[in-house]
């Protein structure tokens, strides 16, 4: 059930490129912990952009908050109608209903860590990457 406190209580250990891996052309994202692991209490992520990679498209999520934070480079990101550039150390949390994206219009890639509450938005993975298989344009 979404939003219940996570019974797996194992420690989840893993090495600097471990996870579940999603590649999309220019973005890609590692799953590090999801649904299964926390009890759809979050799932947590990174998220690589490559110079030129122009987003996913303006979207929001009905009922999931969304918490990034900036690891590497300079990505834009936008929330609401309003786009701004964030550096590293940066921290943004969007809330359920705002429209949000983000791309990277900068010479070196760009790393997001995202956190996704509740959990669940792995779900999305398999029809997102098909979606860019599918999107030449954006891969």
């Amino acid at each position: 059930m979404p939003g219940t406190i996570a019974k797996n209580r194992d420690l989840i250990a893993l090495p600097p490129s471990g996870g579940r891996h999603y590649a999309m052309g220019k973005l890609s994202a590692v799953f590090k912990a999801d649904e299964d692991e926390t009890g759809s209490g979050y799932s947590i992520s990174e998220w690589i952009i490559e110079p030129g990679q122009q987003g996913v498209g303006a979207h929001h999520h009905d009922e999931n908050d969304e918490v990034f934070y900036v690891l590497e480079g300079e990505p834009d990101v936008l929330t609401g109608e309003t786009w701004g550039t964030y550096a590293p150390g940066s921290f943004l949390r969007i809330p359920a209903g705002m429209t949000h994206d983000f791309r990277n219009n900068g010479d070196q890639p760009a790393k997001l860590l995202n956190v996704f509450i509740p959990g669940g938005f792995e779900r999305n993975m398999p029809g997102i990457v098909k979606w860019f298989e599918d999107s030449p344009d954006q891969a």
